[in-house]
């Protein structure tokens, strides 16, 4: 069954009822998908397209991954002619299409790197677990460092070491008791500072509560620090400018790896490729994926530096090797689509347009200010989130419910917005991620259609009070 441009109702509803009769999907809940029922079948730039054939400008960039946008058809036809050549063979042996990509890895990173390949960002992440402890042992000897340092409200992946990193109570709790080897510090959160003070006045309680974590925990036992740059689940918490050379800091003092999440931030998402390039960190491992293959096909991979890389290197019977397979990592057809998205990013310089369609959409955004329920509007590049508070004294969040009510209400207007995943308390921030290729005209609907929704709100909340 295919679809075309024209809407086909009777094959829309054939995949409505295959669909709810046969597939487990994440996440949502199969009830709520009973009544919206939607079945995309294209998309083009900025926009998907619906079985009814509504359009919906896409500001979520699919689940944050979309970078180059859709309908790039010519990743279509690499990847069916590296499928014709040579579809898989395990990475045991070499590729040409991983090997370009480990390449252009390693520049975008400015040399001094290797690259394992994975399939998700959960998996980048836990491999990152993996190599960091792996390498410890065979470094320290003599000490037990097997800890992650990672910070509350954090989100780093699904398996069940990358929920355990993680820091959202709400998304492991049903899968709880967790490994104990991970340990959380505070956020970097300053609009909800969890000590309760001001930026810069503050001087870093949350850098100083890291390192006290660290020595609490006993540094002898730490193997690595996580962070995301930019805490995307949190509702996009950028931090001071001096708070990742910082934390480096503490990693350098302690003999402790820096892990950097970039699965989100990476890419050209917060206007340079990288998200920790804002800061001037050199992280020792990283883990990427989404926007590396913009989605397209299944692929991700953890970067590390070549200190760890030769922790690995040997002869065979010194067993250094790294402890780690995946069945599809360095897949060539997902390789080779890899490679050309990011030529595609670098010759549209896509980095350099999120930063300045960043800037122009973060100043519309800024209009909203005017409705009383927006509490604060931040981010980088195209990674931005839009607070929502009863009051703003009080900074009392606006009702999970409600958040939920504008997220339905810009999706009825035409816009895919998303929501931040904090749990009870940092739920309520709506959530901007679209592709780079975004239009001026298009932030300018976006702008539009949120400003609507805060009229929604307002009338939502004057009538229960």
């Amino acid at each position: 069954m295919s679809f075309t441009n024209a809407p086909d109702l009777e094959a829309r509803a054939a995949v409505v009822k295959q669909d709810l009769d046969n597939v487990l999907h994440p996440i949502v809940q199969h009830k709520s998908l009973e009544q919206n029922q939607m079945v995309i079948v294209g998309g083009q730039g900025s926009t998907i397209v619906d079985a009814n054939g509504n359009t919906y400008l896409d500001a979520m960039a699919g689940l944050w991954c979309v970078n180059i946008g859709y309908g790039r058809t010519e990743l279509a036809t690499i990847a069916a002619e590296q499928m014709q050549q040579i579809a898989y063979y395990p990475h045991t042996a070499m590729n040409l299409p991983a090997a370009e990509l480990a390449e252009k890895l390693n520049g975008l990173m400015g040399g001094g790197y290797h690259t394992y390949f994975v399939n998700s960002g959960s998996e980048a992440n836990e491999a990152g677990f993996k190599i960091a402890r792996q390498y410890q042992k065979q470094e320290r000897k003599g000490e037990f460092r097997y800890k992650t340092v990672s910070r509350y409200w954090a989100y780093h992946g699904t398996t069940m070491s990358t929920l355990a990193a993680g820091g959202m109570g709400e998304r492991k709790g049903k899968f709880e008791p967790m490994d104990g080897s991970f340990v959380h510090a505070a956020p970097p959160a300053c609009y909800r500072c969890p000590f309760g003070l001001t930026y810069p006045s503050c001087e870093l309680a949350c850098v100083k509560n890291m390192e006290s974590t660290i020595l609490g925990e006993g540094p002898e036992s730490v193997a690595e620090v996580i962070v995301e740059p930019i805490m995307s689940g949190m509702g996009i918490q950028v931090p001071p400018d001096e708070y990742l050379p910082e934390v480096e800091k503490i990693c350098r003092k302690y003999g402790i790896l820096l892990h950097v999440d970039e699965v989100i931030n990476g890419f050209g998402r917060t206007g340079k490729m990288f998200g920790h390039q804002h800061y001037g960190v050199s992280p020792d491992i990283m883990a990427v994926a989404k926007g590396i293959v913009s989605a397209y096909l299944p692929i991700a991979a953890t970067v590390v530096k070549n200190e760890v890389f030769q922790s690995f290197y040997g002869d065979a019977a010194e067993n250094r090797q790294v402890a780690q397979v995946n069945t599809y990592g360095g897949h060539p057809a997902a390789a080779a689509v890899a490679v050309r998205n990011i030529e595609i990013m670098q010759e549209e310089r896509l980095a350099d347009r999120a930063a300045e369609l960043g800037a122009y959409l973060m100043d519309g955004l800024k209009t909203l200010y005017s409705r009383k329920h927006v509490g604060d509007v931040r981010g980088k590049g195209l990674l931005i989130g839009v607070e929502l508070v009863l009051d703003r004294a009080s900074k009392e969040p606006v009702p999970a419910g409600l958040i939920g009510g504008v997220v339905e209400f810009c999706r009825d207007n035409g816009v895919i917005v998303g929501r931040s995943g904090g749990g009870v308390r940092y739920s309520n921030t709506i959530t901007l991620c679209p592709p780079l290729v975004i239009t001026r005209g298009e932030c300018d609907r976006l702008v539009e259609v949120l400003d609507k929704a805060m009229g929604w709100l307002e009338g939502k909340l004057s009538a229960t009070a």
